[in-house]
């Protein structure tokens, strides 16, 4: 059974539609990627999932079940966001950034603690800026915070908005690295960029383009797919 089906899904902000009727699956366990240029409707989708904007038709069932609810109960059912622009607290250190992202779970402890062992072993660099404040950070630097304080929730079902945005190949790399070892550790991923090179260790590629889904395939295949190249690479 898929972890996240999504089936006629429209959604938009007031009067103004985005999604027009968008249909995926998710398995449990992939690394999926939802791939589509500025004004697609990536994020859209997103937030709409998060439930940080309300669907105005179709359906979401999570783990076959419908998916209702405000977004702090999707995180204590297992879907976190990290959202586009990092938003880390700047004012706030390393470490106090991650224990917030243990809100829903700061009752355990132990869980904590291991979330916390987890992250750094993923991202060893926040431990060695563990009393560093968030602003002070690189950009790549963030965007693994902002990673980690979304893995700190314990999340099943981790929706990655725009990863790679800003950030140099070099750093896009690293992070894209970071993400699949999340994903080898048990975390469903869903995530949403416009850096076609995310395919290459994509198990399920969705390609969005104007609020629907116009192409669903293996990672390597779509990013072998000729309307795909001409889309993204001009050729």
């Amino acid at each position: 059974m898929p972890l996240l089906e999504v089936s006629n899904l429209r959604a938009g902000y007031g009067s103004v539609p985005v999604l027009h009727g968008v249909d995926m699956s998710v398995e449990e366990g992939s690394n999926a990627v939802l791939l589509g240029l500025n004004g697609a409707g990536k994020s859209t989708t997103l937030m709409t999932l998060a439930g940080l904007l309300p669907a105005t038709g179709g359906e979401i069932l999570y783990r076959g079940r419908p998916l209702t609810g405000p977004p702090s109960a999707r995180v204590r059912a297992g879907i976190v966001l990290v959202p586009e622009g990092r938003h880390v607290f700047p004012a706030l250190t390393v470490r106090q950034n991650l224990r917030l992202g243990a809100w829903t779970v700061r009752r355990d402890a132990r869980r904590v603690r291991q979330n916390l062992n987890d992250v750094h072993s993923i991202f060893p660099r926040l431990a060695e800026r563990a009393d560093q404040q968030a602003g002070t950070l690189s950009g790549g630097e963030q965007q693994m915070l902002a990673i980690g304080r979304g893995l700190m929730s314990s999340p099943r079902l981790l929706l990655i908005d725009e990863a790679s945005l800003g950030l140099s190949p070099k750093l896009t790399e690293q992070v894209f690295a970071a993400v699949q070892l999340i994903n080898q550790r048990g975390v469903t991923v869903l995530m949403v960029e416009q850096n076609a090179g995310v395919l290459a260790q994509a198990d399920t590629a969705f390609v969005m383009q104007q609020g629907r889904i116009t192409a669903t395939g293996s990672g390597s295949r779509t990013l072998e797919d000729e309307a795909v190249r001409a889309a993204y690479f001009g050729s």
